[in-house]
């Protein structure tokens, strides 16, 4: 039997594709539960706290969106968004409430078991290279405890927004960028680069006492960022 990789919560109202994405990542070796609304799913959330939750925006009662917003409140589980609303406001939308994901319906099955394994390994494995903590003035990021503290207080990063931060901490003074970012921490050399500048300007809010004049993480024009550390 192929041993279990992660506990993932389906919430979709759609009952044929609940069954779709179930029966490809029980074939990947997920554990699945499902619901098919926004309270079944934030009690199922709070029941069997899964490692990812994969949420459709469009649901009834409760909107997906809520459910975000209080899957956020109580920790870092990663949420990989699918839904059919795929104009660049909507995508921006999901991001912005703390998504490290976003597929857009029709999708592709196998797309979406790749992408929740992308999403998961990085949440769930300190990164191979590099584990020694990275400081930077009062900013100290922990790869192995996945953690990172600012004037020694801990933040609430998602998955992505730690990985990014990291992937731009070890690499001061360079400028990324977007592709190169979303390949470098999405591990994708496609899709939709807003990804990174949403992520990119909730990270500014975490990290920078004016996010509209960030000094840790510069735009540079025309090419995209650049982490200039305050301690150097």
């Amino acid at each position: 039997m192929r041993e279990q990789v992660g506990r993932v919560l389906v919430v979709d109202d759609d009952h044929a594709v609940r069954d779709v994405v179930r029966r490809y990542l029980e074939r990947a070796g997920y554990e699945v539960l499902l619901a098919g609304d926004g309270e079944t799913a934030l009690r199922s959330y709070a029941e069997h706290r899964p490692d990812l939750v994969v949420l459709d925006l469009m649901l009834p009662g409760i909107g997906g969106r809520d459910v975000c917003r209080a899957v956020r409140e109580h920790g870092s589980v990663p949420v990989v968004v699918l839904t059919a609303l795929g104009e660049e406001s909507d995508r921006v939308a999901g991001l912005e409430l703390g998504a490290d994901d976003y597929v857009v319906k029709p999708f592709s099955p196998r797309e979406l078991v790749l992408r929740v394994t992308s999403v998961l390994r990085r949440a769930t494995h300190a990164p191979p290279v590099m584990q020694e903590s990275v400081v930077d003035g009062s900013l100290v990021l922990d790869p192995a405890a996945r953690r990172c503290t600012l004037d020694g207080v801990e933040l609430a990063l998602t998955t992505r927004e730690f990985d990014l931060l990291a992937h731009l901490m070890r690499n001061p003074g360079r400028a990324f960028t977007r592709a190169e970012l979303l390949e470098s921490v999405w591990g994708w050399n496609f899709g939709d680069q807003s990804t990174v500048t949403v992520h990119m300007r909730r990270l500014r809010e975490k990290i920078e006492p004016r996010p509209d004049r960030p000094h840790r993480i510069s735009t540079v024009w025309g090419v995209g960022y650049r982490y200039d550390p305050e301690a150097g």
